[in-house]
């Protein structure tokens, strides 16, 4: 998966993704054999007056967070069933774009905020920390494969959130209209 993206199964496959200052939350139901993960890159709000409609992609959380249980949802899961596993939020990024650094703590602040506030509770995390990590789901069994990843090879991975934070950041200010119906 790519910053904004998300992914619902009940089938025998691998579902991965690779973080560096991004949060992946990996979601279970047991009862279905139903499980899903997203990535998303900032933490959006947990204030329930916050409009997620207003938001246009998962890249953002909240969004991401929606998206993901909805799915779920369609396949036959109940939001009271879910558990959860949470990853990423290294602090990687050595960037010039402003607010970078603050990413990584909002985001697991977020990602723990928001499963608490829908009473989902979280069975593992591995967060924190100046590592990125290479997150690898089998939905039929909510395993996780965790491979952390050090020296040369963070990088690629700041270099790839680097140019996806400035791809936001040019979004965000390009503007328009919501209009709700």
């Amino acid at each position: 998966l790519h910053p904004g993206e998300y992914f619902a199964t009940g089938d025998d496959v691998i579902i991965s993704t690779v973080l560096g200052s991004c949060i992946a939350v990996a979601l279970f139901d047991r009862r279905n054999a139903i499980a899903g993960m997203n990535h998303f890159m900032l933490p959006g709000s947990v204030n329930r007056t916050t409009d997620v409609v207003a938001t246009e992609t998962g890249k953002y959380g909240m969004y991401a967070m929606e998206l993901l249980i909805n799915q779920m949802m369609k396949m036959g899961s109940r939001r009271s069933e879910l558990t959860a596993k949470v990853f990423g939020g290294g602090h990687v990024l050595r960037s010039t774009v402003p607010g970078a650094g603050a990413v990584p703590k909002s985001n697991i602040k977020f990602a723990f905020d928001y499963l608490s506030l829908e009473k989902i509770p979280v069975e593992a995390s591995d967060v924190g920390g100046t590592i990125a990590r290479k997150v690898f789901l089998f939905p039929q069994t909510f395993r996780i494969l965790l491979k952390r990843i050090t020296g040369n090879l963070i990088v690629d991975v700041e270099r790839e959130e680097e140019a996806y934070l400035e791809k936001i950041k040019k979004q965000t200010t390009a503007g328009g209209e919501v209009t709700l119906f």
